[in-house]
């Protein structure tokens, strides 16, 4: 078995591995990637479509969930949105803000896993594919058995990322790493993922499928205004993905077909002024024509042969009620298989909030997905990604 020296070994080669490679090996470090799959960076090419949500012009520590909402503001104040940017702008790669100051790449992803490449090239970085892990030991620093043979250093850095997209490589591997270290590990669940229904309502939602209105969707306290897309299995689209983040199993989430719209107003207004017309034909031109059928035949079987001017006013306004406070109870989550990010993870008390180092053992640093910091839809998961990786860099 072939025996190395390295100064760093950063396990995980993907946007917080290689962020924090190419930031180690700019300050001189020899750094070697250890990633299990065939290739670098699988879920920065895979995601937003294909054209990766790099990060978004908004980044603030209020865009992310953790067990201490106060853990990463250091790390993105040492890196912020605007440093990653201007890298961006230094490789040339066009990009354009697409909504709520989300940028992506006009092209594709593969010009940010090409740019981290280069980054890394420039740097003398030795990447190592298919390097699969056997085992880790705290050994006079770090031994690390793998595929390529044995790595020896002073420094490790997890970087495995979460559970999510497993056919993407995803394992626990960092979790159990952090527990063999005596670190502590959050529950974990799946976030950022659509929404699936059960029953009569699961056919219901099915049938609307490809169907999409912009909404805005509560649970609990947390809400966001964005659009939402009917499936076959439930629910999805941003502001689906975004509640799915805090939603809690057994909690009904309410729905407001028509934010900012008044529509017990216009139905009272409709029907003193246009008391021959029907109450469909009025939902169609404000909802998706066949949400505002699916609806009315739902909930009021009996509209078909109603103008107007038959409903009573408190009829009006229960319709009203369904369409600004609909309330819906999800069976589950469709789970790691489609969820973006990981919720959970190691517990941010174990770590470092300016360096990531692990405050038990010495020369240990946890950066990205693999800790309890998850961000909201939009680029935040990617920023931060960016921030841990180079607060860790600086700090090897």
């Amino acid at each position: 078995m072939s025996v190395h020296d390295t100064d760093v070994i950063i396990l995980g080669g993907g946007a917080a591995g290689l962020m924090c490679a190419l930031t180690a090996g700019q300050r001189g470090l020899r750094v070697v990637v250890l990633e299990g799959a065939n290739k670098i960076g699988k879920k920065i090419l895979m995601s937003g479509g294909g054209r990766c949500n790099f990060t978004n012009l908004h980044c603030s520590a209020e865009h992310f969930l953790s067990a201490n909402p106060h853990f990463c503001k250091s790390a993105l104040s040492q890196y912020t949105q605007w440093d990653f940017i201007a890298l961006v702008e230094q490789h040339g790669i066009a990009y354009h803000e697409k909504t709520l100051g989300q940028l992506f790449c006009d092209v594709s992803s593969k010009d940010i896993v090409a740019m981290l490449k280069r980054e890394c090239d420039t740097a003398g970085v030795d990447i190592r594919l298919n390097s699969d892990v056997r085992s880790v030991d705290a050994n006079d620093g770090f031994v690390v058995d793998c595929a390529h043979g044995q790595w020896h250093s002073g420094k490790l850095v997890i970087a495995t990322g979460g559970l999510s997209i497993p056919k993407m490589g995803a394992s626990d591997f960092g979790y159990r790493l952090a527990r063999q270290f005596g670190m502590d590990v959050l529950p974990t669940r799946a976030a950022l993922v659509p929404l699936t229904f059960s029953g009569a309502l699961h056919q219901w939602l099915a049938a609307l499928a490809g169907v999409s209105v912009e909404v805005t969707v509560n649970a609990g306290d947390n809400r966001f205004h964005e659009s939402m897309l009917f499936t076959h299995r439930g629910l999805s689209g941003p502001s689906v993905l975004q509640i799915s983040s805090y939603w809690q199993p057994g909690q009904t989430i309410t729905v407001d077909l028509l934010p900012g719209n008044d529509i017990g107003a216009a139905l009272l207004q409709a029907k003193q002024h246009q008391p021959r017309q029907k109450l469909r034909t009025l939902l169609q031109t404000q909802l998706p024509k066949a949400l505002a059928s699916a609806l009315l035949d739902t909930h009021y079987p009996d509209h078909q042969h109603k103008l107007m001017a038959d409903w009573p006013d408190r009829a009006l306004a229960s319709v009203a009620e369904l369409l600004h406070d609909w309330q819906l109870k999800p069976a589950a989550t469709e789970g790691y298989r489609t969820a973006e990010v990981t919720l959970g993870g190691i517990d941010t008390d174990e770590v470092s909030s300016k360096t990531m180092q692990s405050k038990r053992v010495p020369g240990l640093y946890c950066i990205g997905e693999v800790l309890d910091v998850t961000g909201h839809l939009g680029g935040f998961n990617f920023q931060w990604a960016w921030s841990s990786a180079v607060a860790a860099a600086r700090a090897l």
